[in-house]
């Protein structure tokens, strides 16, 4: 089992920058493909970043890249999530989460075994 506990979210103004951090329990974190994905109100989740277990493939939305970099450091089991740039519809609960058998489109939210409890990020105008 593997626990993901996030950690960063709060209320910005545009143009201001937040990180996002995601804790994981578990020993073979390394090993694992770690993603982020939001959801607006009435809106369904959608990606936002992912990195392969090695941090050398990396993956963003296009609403997200050159804003957005996500990075892991796998001695501390935790993946980050830097956020620039802010806009008012960045606005979201946003998760992290964790793929264990490594495959699949890393873009996709059924790629993944294992999600955070969220963390609410509002950006306001």
């Amino acid at each position: 089992q593997v626990q993901l506990v996030e950690s960063g979210g709060g209320l910005v103004q545009a143009g201001d920058s937040l990180r996002l951090s995601c804790a994981a329990s578990g020993r073979t974190f390394s090993s694992y493909t770690m993603g982020w994905f939001r959801q607006a109100p009435g809106k369904e989740r959608e990606f936002v970043a992912a990195i392969r277990w090695s941090g050398s493939l990396r993956y963003y939305a296009d609403s997200v890249r050159g804003r957005f970099t996500i990075s892991r450091d796998n001695a501390k089991n935790t993946v980050y999530l830097q956020m620039n740039s802010l806009k008012p519809e960045d606005t979201a609960v946003y998760y992290c989460a964790a793929s264990s058998f490594g495959g699949g489109d890393p873009r996709a939210s059924s790629a993944y075994d294992y999600w955070g409890q969220g963390t609410q990020v509002t950006v306001s105008s």
